[in-house]
């Protein structure tokens, strides 16, 4: 599974970078807006930190202006993934930009008929939101299951990325589900790191090699 951070701070990103482990990073108007930078300007920043898809959104709402912004977007860099909403005219520019050889992130997918929609429209991944059906009462991550099994049905190459992940949980759940990246924020991927059994067996080994040998353990 592919690890993508949901977040448009530099800052951020830098950290989880440092790890080793972000494959890419996905951002969204809101997301943006709250870097005080212009679209591009961030975009291009964040393809400096990030050797990975970076998917930038449209801001337009109508087929010939998102094919047009798309167009735009994805001459900033090499791996920017131009972000679609899944709106008819959004289906409509997917299917545009992908036959131009233009790679398409189709978001704020709610239903297993949306994702198929989107595979059928060329997208290059689809972005089914767990958290946000959670929060009115559903299983988000039964949708991530049933996209899956619809792919797989019809040997799609549309990958699932599995979004608004709200915990370690649910990057699990994906990962078991069969979703090829999950995105979240730099607060999930740091607690997917954390288990106290860790913790205690690191310290025991520390405070059993400074006793036999008169050291120290490290501060962390």
């Amino acid at each position: 599974m592919k690890f993508f951070l949901d977040t448009a701070n530099l800052d951020e990103i830098r950290k989880g970078a440092s790890w080793g482990i972000v494959d890419g990073v996905t951002t969204n108007p809101s997301l943006i807006a709250r870097e005080g930078r212009p679209l591009k300007e961030q975009v291009a920043a964040i393809c400096d930190i990030v050797d990975g898809p970076i998917s930038a959104e449209v801001l337009s709402t109508e087929t010939a202006a998102m094919i047009a912004e798309g167009r735009e977007l994805a001459k900033i860099h090499k791996n920017i993934v131009v972000k679609l909403p899944l709106i008819k005219d959004g289906i409509a520019a997917c299917a545009a930009l992908s036959k131009e050889g233009i790679r398409v992130n189709v978001t704020l997918c709610f239903s297993p008929a949306q994702a198929l929609i989107a595979a059928k429209a060329g997208a290059y991944f689809i972005s089914p939101f767990v958290g946000r059906l959670d929060d009115i009462g559903h299983n988000g991550m039964d949708l991530i299951r049933q996209i899956v099994a619809i792919y797989e049905n019809y040997d799609f190459s549309t990958q699932v990325l599995a979004a608004s992940l709200r915990g370690p949980t649910h990057v699990i759940e994906s990962a078991l589900a069969g979703a090829q990246i999950g995105t979240m924020p730099l607060k999930v991927m740091e607690q997917l790191f954390n288990h106290p059994l860790t913790d205690k067996g690191l310290d025991q080994f520390l405070k059993d090699y400074g006793k036999a040998f008169g050291t120290q353990p490290a501060a962390r």
